[in-house]
């Protein structure tokens, strides 16, 4: 069991910048005593221990040895391994919730309160994906709780506090501000809250607090080259960990929403060619044969705007929301299709385990091979003849029909959106299947960039390329 997740430096230098102050943010407050009086009590210590068979724990020590006396008094008895964390109570009859890597594996939980008052409790259900975990106390005396507040209106700048366990002290209340939000560590649902609170190991699953006194998240990660805190702590939106808490109480289990669809990011590029101000949205990439889309009218290459009457921020945003949403309700999705907006509706559907809505994955990269210097050559890609020999070199998907592209420029601006194997089905979102086709749709075109709708691997690829 880990008793702290701690992201590395190296991994760091790709997922964090420097947060910008937010203007007008609030004075420092001239202190937070009547906060941690009020908010202590329901922050708890959390000690999980696991049960080792003989084979986990010490060895046996071998005949002759000096110290083979030990295995007498060791025998086959198991071992114990301890884990603590943090916790808080939400509900007056012990509700209690933590972080799943505090709990994992564990055979015993106990909950400490700060009054030195210590209770037994159940995993009521645990989340791996968002490492949320949900405990009830053994208890029929009423708990003092706290309560979820909305960690949409957090702003950058805005003081938090955190009351956890750090290394096993307990009662700890450390503060600092919100340094950035939407931030992400290789997650599928990650939308983390950034601040600079001091958070150290025994801290994971402890409450993040408003200066109203609400939880607006629960900490979960730090930055840290050392294990200890360096200023940059992560801890989960209080709007994800509700949807997530209420399911394990409910069901006891998590029950997200499904569409079944990859979605692709959209650039500055493809904003400019959609005339989108700014880029955001999500592209759809793929649609799966039974998923809840099949049969809904959205098509590959669709840009989707807004979901349910929200704005879809990113590719990243997208799984998330419809993963919020409640299953077997008909939602609308308002999109761009061939330039022209329409709104399509469709029913969410239960996200089976081991599959998820998600942005498009890469397909795997082929080597490109030498131009055949026929003139086929046009915005720094080089096209060749999809025949059966083809397909086989470059492992085309077997659905693909259009124009093979077999080299790219590497000064192009091509390069990095088009690879060797990419299949071009449709420019400006006419189908082509000649290399003539395509020269003609770019001569009508008038300049600017141009969009091509590629098949990569049986997914769908939409890049924005200048000529």
């Amino acid at each position: 069991m880990q008793r702290f997740l701690v992201l590395t430096l190296s991994l760091a230098a790709a997922l964090f910048m420097t947060a910008i102050p937010a203007a007008g943010a609030h004075p420092a407050p001239d202190g937070f005593a009547d906060l941690a009086e009020r908010l202590s009590p329901a922050v708890v210590n959390i000690s999980a221990a696991q049960r080792l068979d003989s084979e986990d724990g010490l060895p046996e020590f071998p005949e002759g040895s000096p110290l083979e006396r030990f295995n007498d008094i060791f025998g086959n008895a198991p071992r114990i391994a301890n884990s603590l964390g943090s916790g808080f109570i939400i509900d007056a009859s012990g509700i209690v919730v933590t972080n799943n890597h505090v709990i994992d594996g564990a055979d015993e939980v106990e909950v400490s309160l700060p009054d030195g008052r210590v209770f037994r409790a159940e995993v009521v259900g645990i989340d791996s994906v968002t490492d949320l975990a949900v405990l009830r106390m053994e208890t029929d005396e009423p708990m003092p709780f706290v309560a979820f507040g909305d960690s949409d209106a957090a702003r950058v700048g805005d003081w938090v506090i955190a009351i956890g366990n750090p290394f096993g002290l307990g009662g700890t209340l450390t503060a600092g501000v919100v340094s950035a939000r939407g931030r992400e560590a290789g997650g599928r649902y990650d939308d983390y809250i950034q601040t600079d609170v001091a958070i150290n190991t025994g801290n994971s699953g402890g409450p993040l607090f408003n200066m109203d006194g609400d939880v607006v998240g629960v900490n979960t990660l730090i930055l840290s080259p050392t294990g200890a805190s360096v200023g940059i702590s992560l801890s989960i939106p209080s709007n994800l960990a509700r949807i997530v808490v209420d399911q394990l109480v409910e069901f006891g289990e998590t029950r997200r929403g499904w569409l079944g669809v990859s979605v692709q990011r959209v650039t500055a590029e493809l904003a400019e060619s959609f005339e989108l101000a700014t880029p955001y949205g999500a592209i759809v990439s793929r649609i799966e044969d039974d998923g809840p889309a099949a049969g809904s009218g959205l098509r590959t290459g669709d840009l989707v705007l807004e979901f349910d009457g929200r704005r879809v921020r990113d590719s990243r945003s997208f799984p998330r929301m419809v993963a919020e949403s409640e299953i077997g309700r008909e939602v609308e999705l308002d999109i761009i299709r061939r330039d022209r907006p329409m709104t399509i509706r469709i029913t969410i559907g239960e996200l089976s385990e081991g599959g998820a809505d998600g942005e498009t994955a890469n397909a795997a990269v082929v080597e490109p091979v030498p131009g055949n210097g026929n003139g086929n050559e046009i915005m720094g890609m080089t096209f060749g003849t999809l025949d059966t020999a083809s397909r086989r070199r470059f492992r085309v998907h077997p659905d693909a029909e259009g124009v093979l592209v077999t080299e790219v420029d590497a000064g192009s601006d091509a390069a990095g959106k088009v690879r060797p194997g990419d299949v071009i089905e449709e420019v400006e979102f006419t189908r082509v299947d000649s290399v003539a086709a395509i020269r003609e749709i770019i001569a009508r075109h008038g300049g600017g960039p141009v969009r091509f709708q590629i098949n990569r691997g049986g997914q769908y690829v939409l890049q924005s390329i200048r000529p």
